[in-house]
């Protein structure tokens, strides 16, 4: 995949705007489920993935054929997700259409629950909602490492690159992101 990117990076570099849609097909399903992840909202996670893609270009004289696309691509996601973060905190609201229990799960996944004993169903809801109340609390860093890591599948390397650190960081991160996530969903522990 990384050398049909880099030539349709090259073709929308030499002008050929048709390049973007290209690319916008490859990567828009994995870089939205990064995003939502990461953001927790449907509808933000869509504007976060647009606003990627009108980065990348406006940005397209600045890419570079040696690296890999995805690094420069998750760069630019992971960047947005972190000023629309500070922009929330410094804009707190509440949501009156919060995602219910029919909703995504975390790894964003329409669940319909046939199959499943509705007790088995609820309590499945439950730990999905725990586990993506808990991610949501991690740090930028952690947050970023671990979705990078777990759910996009990575390297530690590429994700170094993309959050500009080594790989042995982003191994500490992982680690201790894994480790927050224990402590708040073990029973028992607060």
């Amino acid at each position: 995949m990384n050398d049909q990117d880099h030539d349709d990076m090259a073709a929308l570099i030499d002008g050929d705007d048709t390049a973007l849609n290209r690319i916008m097909e490859r990567w828009s399903g994995p870089l939205h489920g990064f995003v939502y992840r990461y953001v927790q909202n449907r509808d933000e996670a869509s504007d976060v993935v647009q606003e990627t893609f009108v980065r990348v270009f406006l940005n397209r004289g600045r890419y570079r054929r040696g690296g890999r696309f995805s690094t420069w691509l998750y760069t630019i996601a992971v960047n947005l997700c972190r000023n629309r973060a500070r922009w929330r905190r410094r804009h707190p609201t509440v949501s009156l259409d919060a995602e219910g229990a029919g909703g995504m799960s975390v790894y964003g996944e329409v669940r319909d629950g046939r199959g499943v004993a509705p007790d088995r169903a609820m309590e499945q809801t439950e730990t999905i909602r725990a586990v993506r109340e808990a991610i949501s609390r991690l740090p930028h860093e952690l947050r970023t490492a671990l979705i990078l890591f777990q759910y996009q599948e990575l390297s530690q390397e590429e994700i170094g690159r993309v959050m500009g650190c080594s790989a042995k960081a982003v191994e500490t991160r992982i680690y201790r992101a894994r480790k927050k996530l224990r402590q708040w969903l073990t029973p028992g522990r607060v």
